[in-house]
Parts: C-alpha cells; sequence; structure tokens
C-alpha cells in the first residue's frame, strides 16, 4: 500500500476533515450568499466578487492540515509511522499531498458554488468566465488551497502543538497580514510582501472590487508573480520542515 494511500486512509478515519469540510464550504459560500441578498440592487457582480470571502474557508482548511500532523504528534502515532518506513520526508510529503489536495478540492467547490448561488440568487449578475482574469479567479481559490495547506504543514511538523500551530495559522493571515496592514509604515509593507495579500492579489487583481478601483499598477508584482511569491514561501517553509523533523527527534 502507498504511503499516499495510508495518508489518505489515516486522514479520513476521524470526524474532523468532514466537519472542516462543510464548514469551510458553508463560510466560504455562506458569506458571499449574504452579499448576494442584501447587495444594493445596482451592485455589478464579477467571479472575484463572487469568490471573495474565500479566505473564510481556507483558514478552516489550514486548521484542519495543521490538524494532520500535530494530532499524530500529539497521540504519538507518527512515531510508528516513522518506524514503518525507513526515512521520514517520504511520510511527510504524503501527509502534505493528500491534505494539500482535499483542500484544493474543497477550494475549487466554493468557488464554483459561489458562481451557482450568484447566478440563481442575483439574475442580472455578469458571472460568465469569459476572460483568463475571470478563470483565474475561480480556479486561483484552489491553487491557494492547496499552496495554503502546505505552509499550515508546515507549521504544525515545526510547532508539532495543535494549539500554537492553529494560532499561527490562523493569525498569520487575519492579524499579521489582515490587521496588520492598519499600522503605519509597517502596513504598506505587509500590503505588498505578505504572502497571503500576494495571494489575495493573485486571486482578486484588479477587479476585485465592486466600483473598479482597485489598480494594477499599483501593486508590486503582477497576479502570476503573486503566485510565485506565495508558492516560494510554501515552498519554502515545507522543506525547512522536513529538514527539522529529520533531524529531530519524533
Amino acid at each position: 500500500m502507498s504511503l499516499v494511500t495510508v495518508e489518505r486512509i489515516k486522514l479520513f478515519s476521524t470526524r474532523s476533515p468532514w466537519w472542516c469540510m462543510v464548514l469551510a464550504l458553508v463560510l466560504a459560500d455562506g458569506f458571499v450568499t449574504l452579499g448576494f441578498i442584501f447587495a444594493p440592487d445596482d451592485t455589478v457582480w464579477r467571479p472575484a466578487d463572487a469568490v471573495s470571502t474565500y479566505q473564510f474557508g481556507l483558514m478552516v482548511m489550514m486548521v484542519m492540515a495543521t490538524l494532520a500532523v500535530t494530532t499524530e504528534y500529539r497521540f504519538g502515532t507518527i512515531r510508528t509511522s516513522f518506524l514503518s518506513v525507513p526515512k521520514r520526508i517520504p511520510i511527510l510529503l504524503s501527509k502534505a499531498l493528500v491534505a494539500a489536495t482535499l483542500s484544493a478540492v474543497v477550494g475549487l467547490v466554493a468557488a464554483f458554488g459561489a458562481l451557482g448561488l450568484g447566478t440563481v440568487l442575483v439574475s442580472d449578475a455578469d458571472l460568465a468566465l469569459t476572460t483568463g482574469a475571470e478563470w483565474r479567479a475561480v480556479l486561483g481559490v484552489a491553487l491557494v488551497y492547496f499552496l495554503a495547506a502546505l505552509i499550515a504543514i508546515a507549521i504544525g511538523t515545526l510547532i508539532r502543538q495543535s494549539a500554537g500551530a492553529i494560532a499561527v495559522v490562523i493569525c498569520w493571515p487575519l492579524l499579521i497580514e489582515g490587521i496588520g496592514q492598519t499600522i503605519p509604515k509597517v502596513g504598506d509593507f505587509l500590503a505588498d510582501w505578505g504572502p497571503f495579500n500576494r495571494a489575495s492579489w493573485f486571486i482578486l487583481g484588479n477587479q476585485g472590487t465592486t466600483d473598479g478601483t482597485a489598480d494594477a499598477s499599483d501593486a508590486v508584482m503582477s497576479p502570476t508573480w503573486s503566485l510565485i511569491y506565495f508558492a516560494a514561501w510554501a515552498i519554502g517553509l515545507l522543506v525547512i520542515s522536513l529538514v527539522v523533523a529529520k533531524k529531530r527527534d519524533a
């Protein structure tokens, strides 16, 4: 049996991934549904606006990915896994692949679900995917969910404690990069170079506001380079976590 299959069985043997998937979809699509219902009648809806609440589901899936690692450390089952396979890195990579793929699938379902809800609830909404930017806004949600799950796996591997790791994956995008943007001087740097802010720019680009005021010339990098930047953070943290996990005791 391959390591990927083993990690998939271990992940779905508990209830938490199922609850996380449901909660992520409810939050991501639920908040935008409120927008569809209560927004003014003259609101212009674009695909990027429909998926703009993806962050709520993203937080949940990052928590799920974190728990996939920290739970094993908490109950000591990670030692059994490490003893069954001569090398630790393949185990952790398999775990990261399973969690990230599941996260990407949830992100994709949430994005297309938001488009479907908008089509039903707002009859005159222009949610057709006709341009590359519009396709990027929808498919980009899955890519960001995938890479964010890798970051969560890396943080879980480095910290190994559920409470601490979950605090980091929630506070990083919401507090440090989100509320941190309001801090003078520091806020501009976080807005330009925060990895999760770059991921948001990749998805929303200059079409993420209903009034179209966002300007691509205001960004420090293009949406494509923003994705590359975010991926570099995810891969870099994952590599660091693998090196640390290889050197220290389980």
